[in-house]
Parts: C-alpha cells; sequence; structure tokens
C-alpha cells in the first residue's frame, strides 16, 4: 500500500532518501497554495519564459542516446531460484543490426541500397526507447513515481518530460494497422517502414520466408554510426537477440529466429543465420548487456546462474559456442553474467562488454535481486562510461523492455515500475552527458490498451480503488485493460476488485474482452528529445523519421555530407577518428622542437 502525503506537505525524496528532482512547487507550496490564481498564473509565467529563451541547438551531435520503453515477447520462464516470483509474458523485442546474411554483404539502411558507407564526422549520440510505453504509460508512471516520493503524484514531472522538443510518431507496419516490435524497431532504427516480424529487412521481405532476407537487409543507425568510427552498445532489460535489440544489428525473416534450434530446417539450409549468431558476427558491437544467455552457448551446457536446472541449458544445435567466439574475436572484451562481475569491470580497461544476466529475459524490477542483478540505471552508467571514452563519439540504445511484458501480462504495476526505472536511467545518461554534444530521444515501439480514469480523487493511489462502483454494484480499479488475461466471470458477473489486493505488483487488473496476453494498441507514440538538432522532432511524423533524424544530427550515412558535417569533423573530431593524424602531427611538433633547437 502505498502511504501518500497531503498535496504541499514533506519534500519528495527517491527511495535511497535523496531529494528528487524536477518536482514542481505544488509538492513543496502550502497545502492551499493551489488555490490561488496566483500560483497557477506564476507556474505558466515561467514557463512561458523558459519557452521564449529556448533556442535550437543547430550544430550536430557527437553522440546519440535512444531510450525505448518496449519489450513486446512471447511467454518467459519463471526465475529458477525463485518459483514463487512469475514471470510474465516476455516481451520480444526487435532490433535491426547489420548482418552480412548474403554473399554481397549487408544493405544499408534508410531507403539507399547498395550505397557504400563512408566514415562522417564524429559527433555522438544516443537514444532510449521505451517499449510498449504509450502516452497513457507515461501519464501513469508520472503519478507513480511523485507517489513513490511521497507526494499525491500529479504534478511530478519525469526526467524525459523535462526534455524541451517532442513530436508524435505514426507506429503502424506495412502490413498491420497495430504493430508489432520487430517492425517498428526496423521503422525507428533502420529508416524504413516493413512488415510485421520481420527485422532488419526492407518491406520486399516476406515473414518466415528465409530466401527472400537476400538483398533486402537494411541496415541500423547503430551499424552505421559503428562504421563512422563511433562506439557502439546495446543495453536491454529482454533478451538482447529480441525484436527490438535484434533491429539493431540483424536480418531476420523471422523475429523469433533466437538461436538455431529455432529455426525450420529449410532457413537453415537455405543459408539464413539465427539472430545470437548475427548478434556476434554483424556488426562490431562495443557493449552489449541484458539477458539471452542459452542462445549463446551448444545444447546441454550448464547455465552458470542455474546449472542444475537444466531447463535454463544452452540450446544451440550447432555446437558453437558464441560468448566464446566473441570473446576470441575482440582484443580487451570482458563477459560477465552478474552484477558482481559487472561492477568489477574497470571502465578505461575494457573496448568490449558482453553481460547477459539471465537466461532469457531479465527480472521485473520489483522481482530483482539487486545483489545479483544489475538494474537498467546500472547498466546505462556501465555503457556510457566504456563507449564515451571514444573520441569520435558513440551510439547507444537503451530498451526497458519488460514495460510491454508487463502490460501484455495485464500486471500493471510491473509495467509502470519498469517505466519508472527507464526514466531514472534517463536521468542518470543526463547526469554522464551533456545536452551540448549528446542527442537524446526517448520513445517508444508502440502502445498498450492501458488506460487509467474513474473520476478517481486527487493523491489517489494509482493502482486504487474508482470513488463509486459500477452499474453492478461492483467496485473497479481505476487502472483496466482493454483486453487480456484480466477478463474474469465469477457467478455469472464480474469480480469486485479490492484492496490491499489490487496493489499488489502481481494484481492483474481487469480486462473487457478475454485474451491470454493483452495486446498492443494503434494509436500514436510520444518522441521526446533535447541536444543537438533535437529540434528536428516535431509534428505529426511517420515513425521512420526517427532514424533519419538522429542520422541527419550525427552526420552519418545518408546524410554524411549534410551541412556542418565537414566542419564538424575538422574542427572536433576529423583528426580523432584515426589515431594516424594525430601522431604525424605530434612527430612534425617533435622534428620542429629539435630544428629549432
Amino acid at each position: 500500500m502505498l502511504t501518500l502525503l497531503p498535496r504541499g506537505q514533506g519534500i519528495p525524496r527517491d527511495p535511497q532518501g535523496a531529494r528528487c528532482p524536477c518536482m514542481p512547487l505544488a509538492l513543496l507550496s502550502p497545502p492551499d497554495a493551489e488555490e490561488t490564481p496566483d500560483y497557477w498564473n506564476e507556474g505558466a509565467r515561467r514557463r512561458l519564459e523558459s519557452a521564449l529563451a529556448l533556442q535550437p541547438l543547430a550544430q550536430r551531435a557527437k553522440n546519440i542516446i535512444l531510450f525505448m520503453g518496449d519489450g513486446e515477447s512471447h511467454t518467459s520462464q519463471p526465475r529458477p531460484t525463485a518459483p514463487q516470483q512469475p514471470r510474465d509474458m516476455a516481451g520480444e523485442k526487435v532490433g535491426l543490426v547489420q548482418v552480412p546474411s548474403s554473399p554481397t554483404g549487408p544493405r544499408q539502411c534508410l531507403g539507399r541500397a547498395e550505397k557504400s558507407l563512408m566514415p562522417t564526422p564524429c559527433p555522438p549520440y544516443g537514444s532510449a526507447l521505451p517499449a510498449g510505453m504509450g502516452l497513457s504509460t507515461v501519464s501513469a508512471a508520472r503519478i507513480y513515481k511523485g507517489q513513490l516520493a511521497g507526494g499525491s503524484g500529479e504534478e511530478s514531472v519525469l526526467a524525459m518530460e523535462t526534455f524541451p522538443h517532442m513530436a508524435l510518431a505514426k507506429t503502424y507496419t506495412i502490413d498491420r494497422q497495430v504493430p508489432d516490435s520487430a517492425g517498428t524497431g526496423t521503422a525507428y532504427l533502420c529508416g524504413v517502414k516493413a512488415n510485421a516480424k520481420t527485422l532488419g529487412l526492407s518491406g520486399a521481405a516476406v515473414y518466415g520466408k528465409c530466401r527472400t532476407t537476400f538483398g533486402n537487409e537494411v541496415d541500423s543507425i547503430l551499424h552505421r554510426a559503428r562504421l563512422a568510427g563511433k562506439s557502439v552498445g546495446i543495453v536491454t532489460t529482454t533478451r538482447v537477440q529480441h525484436a527490438s535489440p535484434g533491429a539493431a544489428y540483424a536480418h531476420s525473416a523471422s523475429r523469433s529466429w533466437y538461436a538455431d534450434t529455432n529455426m525450420p530446417k529449410e532457413a537453415l539450409r537455405d543459408g539464413c543465420k539465427d539472430i545470437a549468431y548475427q548478434l556476434v558476427h554483424n556488426t562490431d558491437i562495443n557493449v552489449i548487456l541484458g539477458g539471452g544467455r542459452m542462445y549463446m552457448t551448444p545444447k546441454k551446457t550448464p547455465d552458470p546462474e542455474y546449472p542444475e536446472d537444466l531447463s535454463q541449458n544452452g540450446i544451440r544445435k550447432d555446437g558453437l559456442d558464441l560468448i566464446a567466439e566473441w570473446l576470441s574475436a575482440k582484443q580487451g572484451a570482458r563477459y560477465v553474467w552478474d552484477k558482481k562481475g559487472l561492477d568489477a569491470v574497470e571502465d578505461d580497461s575494457v573496448s568490449h562488454l558482453m553481460g547477459l544476466f539471465e537466461p532469457k529475459d531479465m527480472q521485473y524490477e520489483l522481482n530483482r535481486n539487486a545483489s545479483t542483478d544489475p538494474s537498467i540505471v546500472e547498466m546505462t552508467e556501465k555503457a556510457i562510461r566504456i563507449l564515451r571514452r571514444n573520441p569520435n563519439g558513440f551510439f547507444l540504445f537503451v530498451e526497458g523492455g519488460r514495460i510491454d511484458h508487463g502490460h501484455h501480462s495485464g500486471r500493471a504495476k510491473q509495467a509502470l515500475m519498469e517505466a519508472v526505472m527507464l526514466d531514472r536511467a534517463v536521468a542518470r545518461a543526463g547526469e554522464l552527458t551533456s545536452p551540448a554534444d549528446t542527442l537524446t530521444v526517448v520513445t517508444a515501439d508502440h502502445s498498450h490498451v492501458f488506460t487509467f480514469g474513474g473520476n478517481t480523487l486527487r493523491g489517489t493511489s494509482i493502482f486504487g480503488l474508482a470513488p463509486k462502483k459500477a452499474k453492478d454494484k461492483r467496485a473497479y480499479t481505476s487502472i483496466l485493460y482493454g483486453n487480456g488475461p484480466g477478463y474474469s466471470i465469477r457467478d455469472g458477473g464480474r469480480p469486485a476488485a479490492s484492496l490491499p489486493a489490487a496493489e499488489d505488483k502481481d494484481y492483474r487488473q481487469q480486462a473487457a474482452v478475454p485474451l491470454e496476453t493483452e495486446t498492443h494498441s494503434g494509436e500514436d507514440v510520444v518522441v521526446l528529445a533535447q541536444g543537438p538538432m533535437s529540434h528536428l522532432f516535431h509534428g505529426v511524423q511517420e515513425q521512420h523519421y526517427i532514424a533519419h533524424a538522429m542520422a541527419y544530427a550525427a552526420c552519418l550515412e545518408p546524410y554524411a555530407a549534410g551541412p556542418q558535417c565537414g566542419a564538424a569533423r575538422r574542427a572536433s573530431y576529423g583528426t580523432q577518428c584515426s589515431p594516424q593524424p594525430l601522431l604525424a602531427l605530434l612527430a612534425l611538433c617533435v622534428a620542429a622542437h629539435v630544428v629549432g633547437g
């Protein structure tokens, strides 16, 4: 149960006792302050002054961080050591990565097939993607964050909501009005709309048909950033082979081809590679953090965390140990599988880091063992500290994928806590980078049939009950789903919701239509941005525009020859893209010093 303070009382603090940033004066003012017009007029005046002073940051970005709120998935497995903690639908995250899936190698994305990718200026950029985090989820997460801090919640401000620029993105795919995470991942990472369930392929590819892969590959912005000399990384709370992260590096006719075991014989015979294989062989990714150990090792390989649980063993039939292959191919590479190992990695001691912390998806935050499993905040920080050592900049993709899983299972508290944690990762990233050279983008791949209403009173727990009963004389929660596993009929009617049951982390809110898993929804998603070129995110856009705006901001193909790109390279990063010019300059300086006496 949440213990709430009256409006205006108390200093909001996080669970560690630190004062929470970005809390508006409503939480810090006398309880009756909101009743005066001056309170609202003064707040609006300050915001208007800030808006008038806002100027576009028109230089190019050195770094890009993309935060994504997603996690579409299949059913995940319970944690072996904690069977009492259920694992809900595992949100499949699809990410597009550049993979040599054809004899001629991978193509590039953004509709420029066959065009070679030339090194570009070195601006840094990053983005975060909350999978499945629609506007209703953002609003509810804001309230939950405020209530966790001891306030009424409605006045709270998420870190992502402080970004000055925003747009709406249309999420449909070529073949679906309501999308999946693979098709959307291809759009916002590769710059082209695609068919549902396919990764890193144009709309000419057919789901499940391996032969349609070849010649239809599109390159992700992560791949193009690496070719431009930037360091690149992936952080996700799902398996790293999921749809959203998979779209960053893979080209697959099916998002479900996690390992060769998951592929039909025909696809293997036709030459297609599984997503885990592509993770290791397609793009030189510097940092890979998430779940997905079992897809990387040979069949019957014991899991290091659950060696006695045979269901967590490796599943590869081809006998490949992809973790060992990855380590042997990278100088200065480290592999870890728990928080202790992650914490032991010194930021300046490794060039490549792979951390796989679960056999499949990582635990929900509310189920996480903080001593053995890192949080999304901790993974994001480690990734940035390693990637930012590259003077050419970096691209980082961060996905809060289990937001989606919580919604699919009808467990709103799990989903909203994941959204709050993603926002904390956004805040931490902001502390480790500067908006002067880092473009940060926060968006979602799609939304869900999740809503909250019922005329609830100010300060009511976001997981609480509506103040009046429904026509059936039974109580109901403010949060409801349009469909999903929360549908229930008992004794000829809907069961009444009650407290404290509705506050439990695994409580399933009621749904109108019975389904095994709740579905996505088709409305637009918000895109929030700050940093260089963030003003490009405006109005209502197609989702694939996101990749183009980020590529333009960082002078990546196909915009490497755009305005300011050459100047940015010469002025700030050009000689840093390769050590040779610096060494030559140093030699000239030494020679001049010797000649000059």
